[in-house]
C-alpha cells in the first residue's frame, strides 16, 4: 500500500521557540499511525536539528529540509547543499515548491539536479508540482503539470523514481484561501498517475502523491479520501498543533 503522508511546511514562520512548543504540542498528542501512515516537519534550517532531536524517539514521524541547492558544494554564500543535510541527518527535502519557482527562478531543469543530489544522498524529495491560475483559466493544467514532470522527473532509473514523493500544488489555491474541489484534486492526482505510468509502468501506483493547496482541519479527511490523493503537503494549518493533529487523522 502507499504511503499516506501528512507533510507540514512550516515555510519562514515561527521562533525556535515557537517551533519547539509546536512539535512538543503535536507530539504530545500521541496519535497512532497506522504502518504505513507518515507525518512530516519540513522545518526552516535553523530549525532542523531541533526537530531532528524531536522526532528521534518517535515513530513515524519524520524531518525534511524546505530546500536545498542545485550544485554539489562551491563558492555559493547562504546556501545549503543535499550533502550538509544528509551529515545532519535530514532524510526527507522539498524539492521545487511554487514559491521557490516564483520568487526565485527556479527551472524544471534545476529542479532535475536538485533531485539527482538529494537521491546520491539519501534523501527523500517531496518533488512540487502545478499549475497558476493563468494557466487554469485556459484549460491546459494537464499539460503544463506533464512538461514540468517529464523536465524534471522523466530522467531518473526506475529504481531512484521509487524513492521520491510529489505534491501536486495547484497554485491559485496556495495562501488564498481557495481549494480545489475534490473532484479537481482527484482529476489531477489521477493525470499525475497516468503520466508517471506511461513512463514508469506499474511503479507508478507505488508513488505517493500528496494535496498541496489550503488543506485545512476541515477539509483534510474528504481530500485525502480520493483514490489518487495520498495526504497532503500543508501550509498555514500545520502552524497550529490541532489543526494538524486533526489533518494527521485524516489520513486513510
Amino acid at each position: 500500500m502507499r504511503k499516506q503522508i501528512a507533510a507540514a511546511n512550516w515555510k519562514m514562520n515561527l521562533t525556535f521557540q515557537q517551533a519547539e512548543k509546536l512539535l512538543d504540542d503535536v507530539l504530545g498528542a500521541k496519535i497512532q499511525f497506522k504502518g504505513y501512515q507518515q507525518a512530516i516537519f519540513a522545518v526552516p534550517f535553523p530549525y532542523l536539528l531541533l526537530t531532528r532531536s524531536e522526532l528521534e524517539e518517535e515513530k513515524n514521524y519524520y524531518v525534511a529540509a524546505q530546500n536545498c541547492y542545485h550544485k554539489k558544494n562551491g563558492a555559493f554564500t547562504g546556501e545549503v547543499s543535499a550533502e550538509m543535510l544528509h551529515s545532519i541527518g535530514v532524510g526527507h527535502c522539498v524539492v521545487g515548491h511554487s514559491e521557490r519557482r516564483e520568487y526565485f527562478g527556479e527551472t524544471n531543469s534545476m529542479l532535475a539536479d536538485k533531485l539527482d543530489l538529494c537521491l546520491e544522498n539519501f534523501i527523500t524529495p517531496i518533488f512540487c508540482c502545478g499549475e497558476p491560475l493563468a494557466i487554469r483559466d485556459t484549460g491546459a493544467q494537464n499539460e503544463f503539470v506533464e512538461t514540468q514532470l517529464r523536465e524534471s522527473i522523466f530522467h531518473l532509473s526506475p529504481d531512484s523514481f521509487q524513492r521520491i514523493i510529489i505534491a501536486y500544488e495547484p497554485i491559485w489555491a496556495i495562501g488564498t484561501g481557495k481549494t480545489a474541489t475534490t473532484g479537481q484534486a482527484q482529476e489531477m492526482h489521477a493525470h499525475i498517475r497516468s503520466c508517471l505510468s506511461k513512463k514508469y509502468g506499474a511503479a507508478a501506483d507505488e508513488v505517493s502523491i500528496l494535496y498541496g493547496g489550503s488543506v485545512k482541519a476541515g477539509n483534510a479527511r474528504e481530500l485525502f479520501s480520493c483514490p489518487d490523493v495520498d495526504g497532503g503537503l500543508v501550509g498555514g494549518a500545520s502552524l497550529i498543533a490541532a489543526d494538524f493533529i486533526k489533518i494527521i487523522a485524516g489520513l486513510k
